[in-house]
């Protein structure tokens, strides 16, 4: 599978399907995706195994489910399932390069049925198309506050990965851009900070790695996760989940953005404020290399985050 082409195949409502076959009809579009779920999961290449890693995948599966009960979507395959239908589309499109794959759950005959919200029926796709990691790429940001505030739980539910929740994150993107800033922090309803658009915050102070808590409308990151795990573990760093002021980042050492797609993303200034000496901090570097290692087999640990697609060695072996 190239990055350049669609792949051979996705997978749809318990098969797998040629791309070109996949169609839904277009009066379906909105509605149907107004309640969607989704996950975005990232498989890696090892050239030392000669083989590819799904990064946490049964976590990932198991917040797909978390979301579709939230949003009341009916869930029809189980976590093994589900697994077995990602590493069987791997296989079958050939994929040997880093991945990002994305399943959507979404409601079923949306065209007619929009409002019988308690009865709805539920489809579920995956699909994967090559996303190569930019850890190590020197890639940084710098960031401003948004004037738009993340939404909170009595709005609709910041945790899960709802589509319609996304739109925040987009909204806030925007406004940055449009202000010479590459992405934003979005602040909670109280005036704290909650994440970036798509990704969780993270910063270091005084050797501490400080991020906000769960309570702060943030998504309960897998990612996030993996890297508060890995700086406790491996790097023997004391860990603070706590609110978060916004002008505690403009005093940070180092900070960085983190999830499935931004991996590890270094901010390196907020609202302007130089962080650190303006570059890539020591601690980013050293979780940026754990966390590859994790990814791909690096080392002995870590094992149970990486599942084994099994993709054959060459095209068309059968081994």
């Amino acid at each position: 599978m190239s990055g350049d082409a669609t792949p051979k195949f996705l997978w749809l409502d318990g098969e797998l399907v040629k791309w070109e076959d996949a169609t839904i009809h277009i009066s379906e579009l909105g509605w149907s995706t107004v309640g969607g779920v989704f996950e975005g999961i990232k498989a890696y290449w090892s050239e030392k195994d000669g083989e590819l890693y799904v990064f946490r995948l049964k976590e990932h599966l198991e917040r797909l489910h978390r979301s579709m009960r939230l949003t009341r979507l009916p869930i029809h395959n189980s976590v093994d399932e589900l697994t077995d239908a990602v590493t069987g589309l791997l296989r079958a499109c050939e994929s040997r390069e880093d991945t990002y794959i994305f399943p959507m759950a979404f409601q079923k005959n949306s065209f007619t049925d929009r409002w019988n919200m308690l009865e709805q029926e539920s489809r579920l796709m995956i699909h994967a198309r090559p996303v190569p990691s930019h850890l190590f790429s020197g890639h940084t940001l710098h960031a401003g506050i948004s004037s738009w505030r993340r939404i909170s739980e009595d709005v609709m539910p910041p945790r899960i990965k709802n589509l319609s929740n996304y739109r925040n994150g987009q909204l806030a993107r925007m406004g940055a851009l449009e202000s010479g800033y590459d992405t934003a922090i979005i602040l909670n309803q109280q005036g704290k900070v909650s994440e970036a658009p798509g990704a969780c915050i993270v910063m270091i102070r005084d050797g501490k790695l400080i991020t906000p808590d769960l309570t702060q409308s943030v998504l309960e990151s897998i990612t996030r996760d993996a890297i508060l795990t890995l700086a406790r573990e491996d790097l023997g760093m004391d860990i603070e989940e706590r609110v978060v002021d916004r002008t505690e980042l403009y005093l940070a050492d180092e900070a960085f953005i983190c999830g499935t797609h931004a991996e590890i993303t270094p901010v390196v200034s907020v609202d302007r404020f130089t962080l650190g000496d303006g570059g890539v901090g020591p601690v980013t570097r050293q979780l940026e290399t754990a966390l590859d290692n994790a990814f791909r087999n690096g080392t002995p640990s870590r094992a149970e985050w990486r599942t084994a697609v099994g993709v054959p060695a060459t095209v068309g072996s059968t081994a």
